[in-house]
């Protein structure tokens, strides 16, 4: 059952999630180490995202158990408050940032891929746990 699992979407959804990752880890790294004093809370918000895209990863690839799945689940829903947040004050409140963070204006740096991930995230849950329990 796992390999159906990471078949078809769910194997894009979790390249997709690794992908972020990498980005969001290497621009948060590289903005904490040479700037992080221009710009302390995007900078932040950069390596918040980049770890929960990370855990979001391993628990998506590593499913099979119901921790992992909770993990996910709750990985997910944490990214999706984060960018529905920051992505709202980055409009409505700009001068928090000082600079952009992978979650600014609903990941407009990223093609807005941060915005529309976790929704697919959790319906990807969703519709993988009805497989499992069919």
């Amino acid at each position: 059952m796992s390999e159906r699992r990471h078949a078809g979407i769910g194997r894009v959804l979790i390249a997709v999630y690794a992908v972020l990752a990498i980005g969001a880890t290497g621009r948060s790294f590289v903005q904490i180490v040479q700037r992080f004093d221009e710009a302390p809370l995007a900078y932040t918000l950069s390596a918040v995202a980049a770890v929960v895209y990370i855990v979001a990863t391993v628990a998506l690839a590593m499913q099979r158990s119901e921790t992992a799945r909770r993990v996910a689940l709750a990985a997910v829903c944490f990214e999706l408050a984060g960018v529905l947040v920051v992505g709202t004050l980055s409009l409505v409140a700009p001068e928090l940032f000082g600079h952009p963070s992978v979650w600014s204006w609903f990941g407009i740096g990223y093609l807005f891929i941060p915005a529309v991930l976790p929704f697919l995230g959790l319906w990807w849950l969703r519709a993988s746990r009805e497989r499992v329990a069919a």
